[in-house]
């Protein structure tokens, strides 16, 4: 789907993708009667007929709407793709509090869904490219040990800031002390210094071996989490056992076979793809999603797509002004509606930031590291 698509959605053509986001799986009569009963009639004011024809026309052609069964047994219902990617307000959603309607389980149609799924609009695709471009030419103005601090700079914002999402209270300062000198912070726990100094061992190991992502496989998900969790109480390889997520009735797999099976579709998903940002996205919120390990997933999702960044040559990216809560509620959101709107925003306003903060030239004359 294009941008032009969803400019030409008119205002009562996306209260009827509203409804149905609410409403799944209805007939058209249903559709009018819900929609006539909730709307004032300048609020919305189509006929059945033009109704029936905006759902089986415009809106089914644009991949926004699917439809089950046949005469008078036809359905409406929001398609996979339109579900994932319709926008969705964070603040708004988390207002409705108990309220809202969420997916309590593994949706094992998702991954499938997701094969020639449309992730990005065509702005969004354009922004990203000009920013990669732009990378690519303050790289290239840079010499080799320039490159190496920016590169180690940025490596220390994301070991914070990755550290700090998971609830380490280490500040960026007392990180690079550590990361740099060996010093832990007064009042912290080995836990945590230990967290933050795996971390950056993970960060590491992926730029000494860039090409270490280039086809995504199991193994490779599970030896990052096994840098990530070293020296911690955490149990290594896929879990056996039922994992909760804290701020949501959402429950991942419990079956280490169905785990397994996840995983590979996953790897398959972002090994078809050809769009570095798709596979980095994807593997961001999939990773997450699927709960492989008792503890340090969105860790490993985190390093695994700047793997995936670095190894196509792209900026990585630290999520260094990203708030921890506002990175878990786009989380949330997508356990709960399979919609990635909230954290595809997060995504492109980091890999923006990135761009913007590492790996330029500040003088022409000398480099200095801040």
């Amino acid at each position: 789907m294009t941008d032009i698509i969803f400019t030409m959605i008119k205002p009562e053509e996306q209260k009827i993708l509203d409804y149905l986001i609410d409403n799944p799986n209805l007939s058209g009569q249903k559709v009018f009667d819900g929609m006539t009963a909730k709307y004032k009639a300048d609020e919305f004011s189509m006929s059945l007929t033009t109704l029936k024809r905006r759902l089986s026309k415009k809106l089914k052609e644009a991949n926004f709407v699917v439809t089950s069964g046949k005469g008078k047994g036809l359905k409406y219902s929001i398609s996979p793709e339109y579900q994932f990617i319709y926008p969705i307000d964070a603040n708004a959603y988390f207002d409705k509090k108990e309220d809202r309607q969420a997916k309590e389980s593994f949706n094992f149609e998702l991954i499938e869904s997701l094969t020639d799924a449309r992730i990005f609009t065509d702005a969004e695709l354009k922004e990203l490219t000009e920013l990669q471009q732009e990378y690519k030419a303050n790289i290239a103005g840079l010499s080799t040990q320039a490159y190496k601090k920016e590169l180690e700079r940025l490596s220390v914002d994301l070991t914070w800031k990755s550290s700090q999402i998971e609830g380490n209270t280490y500040s960026l300062l007392d990180t690079e002390r550590l990361l740099k000198e060996q010093k832990t912070a007064d009042g912290k726990t080995v836990e945590e210094a230990t967290m933050l100094l795996n971390h950056k061992s993970a960060i590491d190991f992926l730029i000494e071996n860039p090409d270490f992502f280039d086809k995504l496989k199991i193994r490779d998900i599970e030896d990052v989490h096994s840098i990530l969790i070293d020296k911690l109480d955490v149990a290594r390889n896929i879990r056996t056992d039922l994992v909760g997520v804290g701020g949501t009735k959402y429950r991942p797999l419990d079956n280490e076979h169905q785990i397994r099976e996840a995983l590979n579709a996953t790897c398959k998903l972002i090994n078809s793809r050809d769009n570095a940002f798709d596979k980095a996205l994807l593997v961001l919120v999939l990773i997450s999603y699927i709960q492989a390990f008792m503890d340090g997933n969105k860790r490993v999702a985190r390093i695994t797509a700047n793997g995936i960044l670095i190894n196509n040559d792209y900026c990585p990216i630290s999520f260094r002004t990203i708030e921890p809560a506002d990175y878990k509620k786009a989380m949330l959101i997508f356990y709960e509606q399979n919609n990635i709107s909230a954290f595809k925003q997060i995504f492109i306003e980091q890999f923006r930031f990135a761009v913007n903060e590492y790996f330029r030239l500040k003088n022409k004359d000398s480099y200095e590291v801040y």
